[in-house]
């Protein structure tokens, strides 16, 4: 049997165990403490047990450290892209000024260079944060598409719940008061686009896919979590997903974080966040199954290759950031 010739993207927001930490308020991150050495090897073999190529998302100040540039060449050398992720991994890009996010995006951009040899070409922000003029430096830095938007309703809900579980001061609440976005992010496009920005400059955007219609997210994390709840309650819902996608011709753009295929039995200073009580064997076999779902419908690429398909397209509708 051929395969599917409608693709869907997949990437991997790496998330470092420092930036983890951050997330939750530990005062711990400042020291960096890495698991990119263990955790790289462990997911490559698994891509290339799935045979699948993905972009991987780098954060810079990882990207910058020399412990970790063995680690960041072998994604390279196994044939996967590298995207930016901003430099401090910090969700609250949209309160930056013009001068620091370009500080942000081109600190990025050359340690990913100096470390792996390549440049960037796509871009996610931390928490899914964004802003107009980050849009326009990306362009002016020659980035091919951002990859931030999350068109679901459910932003403000996982919000609080994160507000609830860490352990955060009242300036680290402020600082992160737009985590997530809002809930009238749910009535932005969940198909790729254009951004028309200031001197005729443009931008793929590619959102991460939620659920037409409903749009709720389906990325891997979602699915995990209902798992742990009832496997085919999660197959029924990854099945409507897919069944939307194709109804309104979606291509999809399906999102992986590290604790997504590591449990606490590998990764215990973890063990605070959602999921970690799930074995490492158990991710992974369900990412198999979700993997070999999605290639029943679509060719899975690194989503550099989804934009070069959207670009030669003439019908991409074109927004204006607001």
């Amino acid at each position: 049997m051929s395969a599917p010739q409608r693709i869907a993207s997949v990437s991997l927001d790496l998330d470092n165990l420092w930036s983890y930490l951050k997330i939750h308020g530990d005062e711990g991150w400042a020291q960096r403490p890495s698991y990119l050495g263990t955790f790289v090897p462990y997911v490559l073999a698994l891509l290339d047990r799935l045979d699948l190529k993905i972009t991987f998302f780098v954060v810079g100040a990882d990207a910058a450290a020399p412990e970790n540039r063995d680690a960041l060449r072998a994604i390279v050398a196994a044939g996967h892209e590298i995207g930016n992720h901003s430099y401090e991994h910090e969700p609250w890009l949209h309160t930056y000024t013009p001068q620091q996010l370009d500080d942000e995006i081109r600190r990025t951009d050359d340690a990913i260079h100096e470390a792996c040899g390549v440049r960037p070409v796509g871009f996610r922000g931390p928490g899914f944060s964004w802003c107009p003029a980050l849009l326009e430096v990306l362009a002016a830095r020659g980035h091919r598409f951002d990859a931030s938007s999350l068109p679901t309703f459910l932003g403000p809900i996982a919000r609080a719940y994160y507000f609830r579980t860490a352990k955060l001061s009242a300036e680290e609440r402020e600082l992160r008061a737009g985590l997530f976005g809002a809930f009238s992010d749910g009535l932005r496009p969940n198909r790729p686009y254009r951004w028309s920005l200031h001197g005729g400059g443009r931008l793929l955007e590619i959102p991460v896919t939620t659920i037409p219609g409903v749009r709720t997210p389906f990325h891997f994390s979602y699915l995990a979590w209902l798992a742990t709840w009832s496997e085919p309650l999660m197959a029924l819902y990854l099945n409507i997903a897919i069944a939307g996608c194709r109804v309104t011709g979606t291509q999809p753009s399906f999102l992986l974080h590290p604790l997504d295929v590591v449990g606490g039995d590998q990764l215990p200073e973890l063990a605070f966040f959602p999921g970690m009580d799930v074995p490492s064997a158990r991710k992974v076999a369900l990412l198999e199954r979700v993997v070999s779902r999605l290639r029943r419908h679509w060719t899975l690429v690194p989503m550099g290759e989804h934009a070069r398909r959207l670009e030669a397209d003439p019908r991409l509708p074109v927004r204006q950031p607001a």
